[in-house]
């Protein structure tokens, strides 16, 4: 204590000894969490309120930067591509129909229906007939990932001016997001950035333009009101109460346009220091002639070109030739380069090495690598299949059954119809490293009981009926023209022969 508070304390010990608690506490509250001091060292954070007025203010400019090197920077593009091929992949989210009755068993009958319906469905999903359901998902999540939301309007029934491209009558508009204005509200219908809500937060109705405002000659678009139960909203969304998606690469935008103006920086300063051979080097200026011989007579121009075992045999008193070091190609870029790298991989939820293309390392740190990044993989195909894959099968399978394609049998035990869209939605399974050491691994644990075969197959991203299917159809096709089995050696596989039941039983011991 200080002399004045010394003197408080003895005149007014009440006084004081408020004094002497105040000043204790708000000592403890500063110090509490280094973290919150700011100097000049340390700037202060920004927060700009609410999950909504964050995306109000950078939403759009993200979006438009993210797009920018989505089209022009080869390591955003790269990063998008491995997103999309490790969560859609190539053949889009596996669907495996598990209709179940009231028992919760699944329903063989209704599964024959409805594997080549979803296929023939599969064929042309969207109303404009170019992308069949693997490209329209992959589309669908790259939009989301980059954009932070897409959205898509299910059309079903009889729609004016549209042919359903099946015969599921259930087709699917793809909407971007520029579509549903960020800067449209109404406090009085709880309207904001386009979309409104009723009291507890949840969509109602969407406002979307007409047209798209980046169309050529749409200067005031008009806006339309759609119905939320007609809209899917697929959003990345990192606050509770967040109406608007942010791009998933809003993290790493600074550092990407960095590193890409970094390495053309070092990749012109590569190109000019490839095009430099050689410098005349002028020595003492007490011998250098300054172009002209003993006579004052200007000497003939010189030309120098590079070839490999030259001699420069013309040199004048005074000149040697050096070559120029510029210190390039640079031998600190990779490192560098890398080390940016594993922070970009990071935030846009991608492995270090399908970013950069650098696959060292052994089988173990692989396989680590391999086995962590995918639970990030897994988080986000989940939001796909969440937002996008299971609506989208749930409302084909239901206007099927209302359009009369799929008849519920009769059983008797009845069809559960709210668990006639049940069905397993599997994304791209973990590539083998190994395929050898990991299908033994598999083999063993079918054979301990660990894992059943449809789980592996499930697994290795194919359907059971489906592999059952075709290795029977497979396996009688080899029968048929005598082709021997893996496990028969040389000898044709045999065809099984029909049971036989003796007339006899005493037949059985006879042959016994």
């Amino acid at each position: 204590m200080n002399l004045v508070d010394r003197a408080i304390l003895a005149l007014a010990p009440g006084w004081g000894l408020r004094r002497a608690r105040a000043r204790v506490q708000a000592s403890a509250m500063h110090s509490a969490y280094d973290a919150a001091e700011r100097n000049r060292l340390r700037r202060a954070a920004r927060d700009f309120g609410s999950g909504t007025s964050a995306t109000m203010l950078s939403a759009a400019q993200i979006r438009t930067q993210a797009r920018h090197l989505d089209r022009n920077h080869d390591i955003a593009i790269g990063g998008l591509n491995v997103l999309v091929q490790n969560i859609v992949g190539p053949a889009g989210i596996g669907v495996e129909p598990q209709p179940r009755d009231e028992n919760g068993d699944i329903v063989e009958e209704l599964v024959d229906q409805i594997v080549p319906l979803y296929r023939d469905w599969s064929r042309r999903p969207e109303v404009t007939w170019r992308h069949d359901r693997p490209s329209m998902e992959r589309l669908l999540a790259r939009t989301m990932f980059r954009d932070g939301e897409v959205l898509f309007q299910d059309l079903v029934g009889p729609v004016a001016y549209l042919e359903h491209g099946t015969s599921i009558p259930y087709s699917i508009e793809m909407i971007e997001p520029d579509l549903l204005p960020l800067d449209l509200f109404d406090q009085q219908r709880n309207i904001m950035q386009g979309v409104e809500c009723n009291a507890w937060g949840r969509p109602t109705a969407y406002w979307f333009y007409k047209q798209h405002p980046g169309d050529p000659f749409v200067a005031m678009p008009e806006t339309k009101r759609v119905p939320a139960d007609l809209i899917r909203h697929a959003t990345i969304i990192e606050r509770i109460g967040q109406r608007r998606g942010v791009s998933l690469l809003a993290s790493v935008l600074t550092r990407l346009d960095d590193l890409k103006d970094y390495e053309e920086s070092e990749r012109i300063a590569a190109k000019i220091a490839a095009c430099m051979a050689a410098v005349i080097v002028k020595g003492d200026p007490g011998t250098y002639s300054g172009g002209v011989d003993s006579e004052g007579n200007p000497l003939p121009a010189r030309h120098m070109q590079m070839q490999p075992g030259m001699i420069f045999d013309n040199l004048r008193p005074g000149e040697s030739v050096s070559t120029i070091d510029t210190k390039r190609p640079n031998a600190g870029l990779e490192p560098y380069r890398n080390g940016q790298l594993r922070a970009v991989a990071s935030g846009m939820r991608v492995s270090f090495s399908s970013l950069s293309k650098n696959y060292n390392g052994t089988y173990s740190s692989q396989r680590q690598e391999l086995v962590e990044q995918y639970g990030a993989y897994g988080v986000l195909a989940y939001e796909v299949i969440s937002q996008i894959s299971r609506p989208m099968y749930e409302r084909a399978i239901f206007a099927a059954v209302a359009s009369g394609k799929i008849k519920i049998p009769r059983r008797k035990v009845p069809v559960n119809i709210d668990a006639i869209a049940d069905a397993l939605h599997l994304p791209p399974q973990m590539p083998w490293i190994d395929p050898e050491r990991e299908a033994n691994a598999m083999a063993t644990m079918e054979e301990h009981a660990y894992m059943s075969g449809p789980e592996i197959i499930r697994r290795r991203g194919a359907n059971p009926r489906d592999v059952l299917d075709q290795q029977s159809a497979w396996l009688a096709r080899k029968r048929e023209w005598g082709i021997p089995n893996a496990s028969a050696g040389s000898q044709p596989a045999p065809t099984a022969p029909a049971a036989q039941v003796p007339a006899d039983p005493t037949e059985l011991e006879t042959e016994a």
